[in-house]
């Protein structure tokens, strides 16, 4: 390492002034508030009434039917996510033991077997 890098100067440590733009606000807005001012009376945000669905009836009963079936789907994808981790945990300790080279690795139904 070299004994320059060790050393600190005041040329590293500069404060870059910064020059405003001509027009520039000051203010609690900044920008916001420039452009605001430069088309008075006009809305901040046009077209917002298409999403507003005053003049629709809310179906309450349908919502909740399909919110009813939305938690099922949900219930039952979580249900079969666990079921296939299981399975797969499983297989995983089969396998292990089967390529270890033991022998009985797997339970044997004697009942099945019998009929």
């Amino acid at each position: 390492m070299s004994s320059d890098r060790t050393q600190s100067t005041d040329d590293d440590h500069c404060v870059v002034p910064f020059r405003r733009r001509a027009g520039a606000t000051t203010g609690a807005h900044g920008w916001f508030s420039r452009k605001r001012d430069a088309t008075p009376g006009a809305p901040s945000v046009e077209g917002l009434a298409k999403y507003e669905g005053g003049e629709r009836q809310d179906d309450y009963r349908h919502r909740m039917m399909v919110n009813l079936a939305a938690l099922i789907f949900t219930l039952l994808l979580a249900t079969a996510g666990a079921w296939l981790a299981m399975k797969v945990a499983d297989m995983r300790k089969s396998q292990d033991c089967f390529l270890s080279g033991r022998r009985n690795c797997t339970p044997i139904d004697v009942r099945a077997i019998e009929r």
